[in-house]
Protein backbone atom coordinates (compact mmCIF):
# COMPACT_ATOMS: atom_id res chain seq x y z
CA UNK A 1 0.00 0.00 0.00
CA UNK A 2 1.36 3.74 -0.45
CA UNK A 3 0.74 6.15 1.14
CA UNK A 4 -0.08 8.30 -2.17
CA UNK A 5 -3.11 5.79 -2.16
CA UNK A 6 -4.77 7.18 1.09
CA UNK A 7 -4.11 10.82 0.11
CA UNK A 8 -6.33 10.17 -3.07
CA UNK A 9 -8.98 8.44 -0.92
CA UNK A 10 -9.15 11.54 1.49
CA UNK A 11 -9.00 13.83 -1.54
CA UNK A 12 -11.96 11.80 -3.05
CA UNK A 13 -13.80 11.52 0.45
CA UNK A 14 -13.95 15.89 0.37
CA UNK A 15 -14.57 16.31 -2.62
CA UNK A 16 -16.84 13.62 -3.77
CA UNK A 17 -15.72 13.74 -7.25
CA UNK A 18 -13.28 11.41 -9.14
CA UNK A 19 -12.94 14.17 -11.69
CA UNK A 20 -12.12 16.90 -9.30
CA UNK A 21 -9.98 15.06 -7.50
CA UNK A 22 -8.00 13.92 -10.50
CA UNK A 23 -7.41 17.05 -10.95
CA UNK A 24 -5.90 18.31 -7.65
CA UNK A 25 -4.29 15.29 -7.44
CA UNK A 26 -2.46 16.20 -10.99
CA UNK A 27 -3.11 12.56 -12.08
CA UNK A 28 -5.77 11.29 -15.24
CA UNK A 29 -8.98 10.51 -13.92
CA UNK A 30 -8.35 6.76 -15.26
CA UNK A 31 -4.93 6.79 -13.09
CA UNK A 32 -6.94 8.00 -10.53
CA UNK A 33 -9.65 5.57 -10.47
CA UNK A 34 -7.06 3.20 -10.24
CA UNK A 35 -5.29 4.16 -7.16
CA UNK A 36 -8.30 3.79 -5.83
CA UNK A 37 -9.40 0.45 -6.75
CA UNK A 38 -5.47 -0.88 -5.43
CA UNK A 39 -6.72 0.72 -2.65
CA UNK A 40 -9.40 -1.26 -1.89
CA UNK A 41 -7.89 -4.33 -3.30
CA UNK A 42 -5.18 -3.68 -0.20
CA UNK A 43 -8.59 -3.58 1.71
CA UNK A 44 -10.38 -6.29 0.91
CA UNK A 45 -13.21 -4.26 0.60
CA UNK A 46 -15.62 -1.52 -1.54
CA UNK A 47 -14.91 1.67 -0.08
CA UNK A 48 -16.84 3.70 -2.76
CA UNK A 49 -20.48 3.48 -3.25
CA UNK A 50 -20.12 3.63 -7.04
CA UNK A 51 -24.36 3.78 -6.96
CA UNK A 52 -24.90 7.00 -6.36
CA UNK A 53 -23.66 10.44 -7.20
CA UNK A 54 -22.12 12.76 -5.79
CA UNK A 55 -19.44 10.26 -4.82
CA UNK A 56 -20.37 8.65 -1.68
CA UNK A 57 -18.52 6.34 1.15
CA UNK A 58 -19.49 3.25 1.92
CA UNK A 59 -19.42 2.36 5.86
CA UNK A 60 -15.79 0.70 5.49
CA UNK A 61 -14.99 3.78 3.63
CA UNK A 62 -16.12 6.22 6.69
CA UNK A 63 -13.70 3.89 8.92
CA UNK A 64 -10.56 4.25 6.04
CA UNK A 65 -11.26 8.24 5.93
CA UNK A 66 -10.86 8.51 9.73
CA UNK A 67 -8.05 6.29 10.11
CA UNK A 68 -6.47 7.73 7.14
CA UNK A 69 -6.37 11.12 8.04
CA UNK A 70 -4.73 10.35 11.62
CA UNK A 71 -1.99 7.79 9.78
CA UNK A 72 -1.14 10.87 7.22
CA UNK A 73 -1.25 13.18 10.13
CA UNK A 74 1.43 11.04 12.17
CA UNK A 75 3.30 10.25 8.77
CA UNK A 76 4.01 14.45 8.88
CA UNK A 77 5.00 14.89 12.44
CA UNK A 78 7.31 11.92 12.24
CA UNK A 79 8.80 12.95 8.95
CA UNK A 80 8.87 16.26 11.00
CA UNK A 81 11.18 14.84 14.00
CA UNK A 82 13.28 13.31 11.50
CA UNK A 83 14.13 16.53 9.62
CA UNK A 84 14.73 18.25 12.75
CA UNK A 85 17.22 15.90 13.68
CA UNK A 86 19.28 18.09 11.59
CA UNK A 87 19.72 21.66 12.77
CA UNK A 88 21.43 22.60 9.56
CA UNK A 89 17.57 22.36 7.89
CA UNK A 90 15.64 24.55 10.69
CA UNK A 91 15.83 27.38 8.56
CA UNK A 92 16.43 25.97 4.99
CA UNK A 93 13.57 26.85 2.95
CA UNK A 94 12.93 24.39 0.28
CA UNK A 95 11.47 26.08 -2.94
CA UNK A 96 10.69 23.75 -5.51
CA UNK A 97 11.03 25.81 -8.66
CA UNK A 98 10.57 25.29 -12.65
CA UNK A 99 13.84 25.04 -14.43
CA UNK A 100 12.56 28.71 -16.46
CA UNK A 101 12.19 30.42 -13.27
CA UNK A 102 14.95 28.40 -11.90
CA UNK A 103 17.32 30.31 -13.94
CA UNK A 104 15.38 33.61 -14.53
CA UNK A 105 13.59 34.64 -11.94
CA UNK A 106 14.59 33.04 -8.82
CA UNK A 107 18.34 34.30 -8.40
CA UNK A 108 17.24 38.28 -8.62
CA UNK A 109 14.39 37.46 -6.79
CA UNK A 110 16.61 36.24 -3.91
CA UNK A 111 18.53 38.83 -4.15
CA UNK A 112 15.77 41.25 -3.37
CA UNK A 113 14.77 39.14 -0.73
CA UNK A 114 18.26 39.69 0.82
CA UNK A 115 17.89 42.92 0.91
CA UNK A 116 14.67 43.81 1.71
CA UNK A 117 13.63 40.81 3.67
CA UNK A 118 16.84 40.14 5.21
CA UNK A 119 19.34 36.77 5.12
CA UNK A 120 17.84 33.41 3.87
CA UNK A 121 18.84 30.09 4.06
CA UNK A 122 17.26 28.22 0.89
CA UNK A 123 17.55 25.11 -0.97
CA UNK A 124 16.35 25.38 -4.70
CA UNK A 125 14.78 21.77 -6.21
CA UNK A 126 14.77 22.85 -9.98
CA UNK A 127 11.78 21.04 -12.28
CA UNK A 128 9.60 20.10 -14.59
CA UNK A 129 6.40 21.54 -13.30
CA UNK A 130 4.55 18.48 -13.08
CA UNK A 131 6.99 17.46 -10.76
CA UNK A 132 7.34 20.53 -8.71
CA UNK A 133 3.64 20.52 -8.13
CA UNK A 134 4.28 17.10 -7.38
CA UNK A 135 6.54 18.20 -4.50
CA UNK A 136 4.07 20.41 -3.05
CA UNK A 137 1.08 18.25 -2.90
CA UNK A 138 3.59 15.82 -1.47
CA UNK A 139 5.23 17.76 1.10
CA UNK A 140 8.51 17.87 -0.16
CA UNK A 141 9.04 21.57 -0.04
CA UNK A 142 8.03 24.50 1.83
CA UNK A 143 7.03 26.69 -1.36
CA UNK A 144 6.49 26.02 -4.83
CA UNK A 145 7.16 29.05 -7.30
CA UNK A 146 5.28 28.80 -11.09
CA UNK A 147 3.65 30.76 -13.52
CA UNK A 148 0.41 31.39 -14.00
CA UNK A 149 -0.99 32.08 -17.04
CA UNK A 150 -5.20 31.41 -18.03
CA UNK A 151 -4.43 28.98 -21.00
CA UNK A 152 -2.28 27.17 -18.21
CA UNK A 153 -4.14 26.96 -14.89
CA UNK A 154 -2.48 25.17 -12.11
CA UNK A 155 -5.18 23.28 -10.60
CA UNK A 156 -3.88 23.43 -6.58
CA UNK A 157 -7.10 23.23 -4.16
CA UNK A 158 -7.25 26.68 -2.56
CA UNK A 159 -8.87 25.23 1.08
CA UNK A 160 -5.24 23.63 0.94
CA UNK A 161 -3.18 25.48 -0.12
CA UNK A 162 -2.59 29.70 -0.25
CA UNK A 163 -0.84 31.79 -2.78
CA UNK A 164 0.56 34.90 -2.90
CA UNK A 165 1.51 36.86 -6.39
CA UNK A 166 4.99 38.10 -6.79
CA UNK A 167 5.60 39.81 -9.77
CA UNK A 168 4.93 39.54 -13.60
CA UNK A 169 6.02 37.91 -16.82
CA UNK A 170 6.03 38.59 -20.44
CA UNK A 171 6.68 35.87 -23.22
CA UNK A 172 7.48 37.11 -26.49
CA UNK A 173 9.39 36.62 -29.57
CA UNK A 174 12.89 37.39 -29.94
CA UNK A 175 15.68 36.78 -32.57
CA UNK A 176 19.49 37.62 -33.46
CA UNK A 177 19.91 41.16 -35.60
CA UNK A 178 21.44 41.04 -38.45
CA UNK A 179 25.27 42.95 -39.39
CA UNK A 180 22.75 45.81 -39.65
CA UNK A 181 20.90 45.69 -36.32
CA UNK A 182 17.39 44.54 -37.71
CA UNK A 183 16.05 41.42 -37.03
CA UNK A 184 17.51 38.15 -38.55
CA UNK A 185 13.69 36.72 -39.13
CA UNK A 186 10.68 38.91 -38.80
CA UNK A 187 7.10 37.48 -38.00
CA UNK A 188 4.41 36.26 -39.09
CA UNK A 189 6.44 34.74 -42.36
CA UNK A 190 4.84 33.82 -45.35
CA UNK A 191 2.89 30.57 -46.38
CA UNK A 192 5.60 29.54 -48.98
CA UNK A 193 8.86 30.65 -46.58
CA UNK A 194 8.22 29.97 -43.06
CA UNK A 195 10.41 31.42 -40.35
CA UNK A 196 12.60 29.29 -38.32
CA UNK A 197 11.32 28.64 -34.99
CA UNK A 198 12.66 27.32 -31.87
CA UNK A 199 9.69 25.80 -29.85
CA UNK A 200 9.21 24.38 -26.34
CA UNK A 201 9.28 20.47 -26.18
CA UNK A 202 5.45 19.42 -25.76
CA UNK A 203 4.50 18.90 -22.01
CA UNK A 204 6.76 21.99 -21.46
CA UNK A 205 4.70 25.10 -19.54
CA UNK A 206 5.63 27.61 -21.82
CA UNK A 207 4.55 25.20 -24.72
CA UNK A 208 0.85 25.52 -23.94
CA UNK A 209 1.24 29.17 -23.42
CA UNK A 210 3.00 29.80 -26.60
CA UNK A 211 1.15 27.35 -28.57
CA UNK A 212 -2.41 29.04 -27.74
CA UNK A 213 -0.40 32.78 -28.06
CA UNK A 214 0.01 31.81 -31.57
CA UNK A 215 -2.94 30.36 -32.39
CA UNK A 216 -5.30 32.86 -30.99
CA UNK A 217 -2.95 35.54 -33.16
CA UNK A 218 -4.90 38.18 -35.11
CA UNK A 219 -2.68 37.12 -38.11
CA UNK A 220 -1.67 33.93 -39.50
CA UNK A 221 1.84 33.18 -38.34
CA UNK A 222 3.96 30.87 -40.69
CA UNK A 223 6.82 28.98 -39.02
CA UNK A 224 8.88 26.11 -39.27
CA UNK A 225 9.99 23.93 -36.21
CA UNK A 226 13.26 23.40 -36.60
CA UNK A 227 14.70 22.54 -32.81
CA UNK A 228 13.06 22.00 -29.59
CA UNK A 229 13.59 21.67 -26.04
CA UNK A 230 12.05 22.02 -22.67
CA UNK A 231 13.99 25.13 -21.24
CA UNK A 232 13.96 28.49 -22.18
CA UNK A 233 17.51 28.45 -21.93
CA UNK A 234 18.18 26.28 -24.38
CA UNK A 235 16.18 27.96 -26.61
CA UNK A 236 18.05 31.22 -25.95
CA UNK A 237 21.18 29.65 -26.81
CA UNK A 238 19.97 28.79 -29.96
CA UNK A 239 18.55 32.39 -30.86
CA UNK A 240 21.42 33.78 -29.96
CA UNK A 241 23.34 31.88 -32.27
CA UNK A 242 21.20 32.65 -34.73
CA UNK A 243 19.60 29.70 -35.86
CA UNK A 244 15.91 31.14 -35.44
CA UNK A 245 13.01 32.80 -33.45
CA UNK A 246 12.31 31.80 -30.09
CA UNK A 247 9.68 33.04 -27.57
CA UNK A 248 11.38 33.87 -24.51
CA UNK A 249 10.43 34.97 -20.55
CA UNK A 250 11.74 38.83 -20.74
CA UNK A 251 13.44 38.18 -17.26
CA UNK A 252 15.43 35.46 -19.41
CA UNK A 253 16.58 37.57 -22.02
CA UNK A 254 17.20 41.28 -20.21
CA UNK A 255 20.75 41.48 -20.82
CA UNK A 256 20.63 39.95 -24.14
CA UNK A 257 18.48 42.96 -25.15
CA UNK A 258 19.67 45.40 -23.26
CA UNK A 259 23.50 45.20 -25.17
CA UNK A 260 21.26 44.14 -28.75
CA UNK A 261 22.37 40.64 -29.41
CA UNK A 262 18.50 39.64 -29.53
CA UNK A 263 15.69 42.18 -30.96
CA UNK A 264 12.23 41.80 -31.17
CA UNK A 265 10.70 39.50 -33.75
CA UNK A 266 7.94 41.53 -33.93
CA UNK A 267 6.98 44.58 -36.71
CA UNK A 268 5.08 47.21 -35.93
CA UNK A 269 1.50 46.09 -37.07
CA UNK A 270 1.49 42.68 -34.83
CA UNK A 271 0.95 43.50 -31.29
CA UNK A 272 -0.55 40.27 -30.00
CA UNK A 273 2.44 38.04 -29.98
CA UNK A 274 2.97 38.79 -26.47
CA UNK A 275 1.92 36.66 -23.39
CA UNK A 276 1.46 38.39 -19.56
CA UNK A 277 1.75 35.57 -17.23
CA UNK A 278 2.14 36.07 -12.95
CA UNK A 279 4.63 34.09 -10.92
CA UNK A 280 3.31 33.13 -7.79
CA UNK A 281 4.74 31.63 -4.68
CA UNK A 282 2.05 28.46 -3.24
CA UNK A 283 2.61 26.67 0.04
CA UNK A 284 0.47 24.11 2.25
CA UNK A 285 -1.96 26.49 4.92
CA UNK A 286 -0.77 25.84 8.24
CA UNK A 287 -4.39 24.64 9.20
CA UNK A 288 -5.88 22.22 6.60
CA UNK A 289 -9.27 23.77 6.63
CA UNK A 290 -10.83 20.41 5.44
CA UNK A 291 -10.36 18.77 9.39
CA UNK A 292 -10.70 22.22 10.57
CA UNK A 293 -7.91 21.34 12.88
CA UNK A 294 -3.91 21.41 13.17
CA UNK A 295 -2.30 18.09 12.21
CA UNK A 296 -1.86 16.44 15.79
CA UNK A 297 1.33 16.08 17.36
CA UNK A 298 3.32 15.11 20.57
CA UNK A 299 4.90 18.24 22.22
CA UNK A 300 8.17 17.42 21.17
CA UNK A 301 6.89 16.97 17.58
CA UNK A 302 5.11 20.29 17.87
CA UNK A 303 8.19 22.21 18.97
CA UNK A 304 10.50 20.76 15.85
CA UNK A 305 7.91 21.56 13.64
CA UNK A 306 7.50 25.32 14.89
CA UNK A 307 11.05 25.59 14.64
CA UNK A 308 11.21 24.34 11.61
CA UNK A 309 8.42 26.49 9.95
CA UNK A 310 9.62 29.46 11.75
CA UNK A 311 11.70 30.83 8.55
CA UNK A 312 9.16 29.87 6.03
CA UNK A 313 6.34 31.69 8.20
CA UNK A 314 8.26 34.59 8.35
CA UNK A 315 8.77 34.30 4.59
CA UNK A 316 5.63 33.96 3.64
CA UNK A 317 4.07 37.17 5.90
CA UNK A 318 7.12 38.99 4.02
CA UNK A 319 5.45 37.76 0.84
CA UNK A 320 1.83 38.57 1.71
CA UNK A 321 2.84 42.45 2.79
CA UNK A 322 5.02 43.50 -0.27
CA UNK A 323 3.33 41.42 -3.06
CA UNK A 324 2.53 43.50 -6.15
CA UNK A 325 -0.50 44.71 -7.56
CA UNK A 326 -2.46 42.01 -9.45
Amino acid sequence: METKWLEDFVSLAETRSFSRSAQLRHVTQPAFSRRIQALEGWAGTDLVDRSSYPTRLTAAGQTLYAQAIEMLQGLQSTRAMLRGHSAAAHDVIEFAVPHTLAFTFFPAWASMLREHFGPLKSRLIALNVHDAVLRLVEGSCDILIAYQHPSQPLQLDTHRYEMVLLGHEVVAPWVKPDADGAPRYRLPGRPGQPLPYLGYAPGAYLSGVVDQLIKESGTAIHLDRVYETDMSEGLKAMALEGHGIAFLPQSAVRQEVKTRRLVSALPPEIDSLEAAMEIRAYRERPVPLATGKAPARTPKAAAEVGQGKRAVDALWTHLVKTQPAA
